[in-house]
C-alpha cells in the first residue's frame, strides 16, 4: 500500500501529446472554466481539479492544466482510483499546437 503512495505518474511532453492528436486521445483539462474557455486543446474536456474525484474516465486519459502542477495532483487522484493516467508536463504554458476558444 505504501508503495502506491510513492509511485510516479507517467508523464508526456506537450509535443508528444500533439503527435497523438490524430488518434483522438482522451484529454482532461483540469483548469477552472474561465481558464479553459480562454484557450484549450481541441477535443479536451474541462473537469476542474475540484471535481476530478467524481470524474470517471474511459480508458487512458491525458491530464493537462496551465503548468503541470494541478494536472499532476489530478492524475494522482485518478491513478489512486485505478485509472490509466498520463500527466502532461508543462501544461498549456508549454503547448504550441492549435487551441480552441480564446488565445493564450
Amino acid at each position: 500500500m505504501f508503495f502506491n503512495l510513492f509511485k510516479s505518474i507517467p508523464t508526456i511532453s506537450t509535443k508528444e501529446l500533439a503527435n497523438k492528436l490524430p488518434e483522438k486521445p482522451q484529454i482532461i483539462d483540469v483548469r477552472e472554466p474561465n481558464e479553459y474557455v480562454s484557450g484549450h486543446i481541441p477535443g479536451a474536456k474541462n473537469v476542474p481539479l475540484g471535481k476530478i474525484g467524481s470524474y470517471t474516465p474511459r480508458g487512458k486519459v491525458y491530464v493537462i492544466c496551465q503548468s503541470g502542477m494541478r494536472s499532476k495532483r489530478a492524475a494522482k487522484t485518478l491513478e489512486s482510483k485505478g485509472f490509466d493516467v498520463v500527466n502532461v508536463s508543462g501544461g498549456m504554458s508549454a503547448w504550441s499546437g492549435a487551441t480552441r476558444g480564446g488565445k493564450l
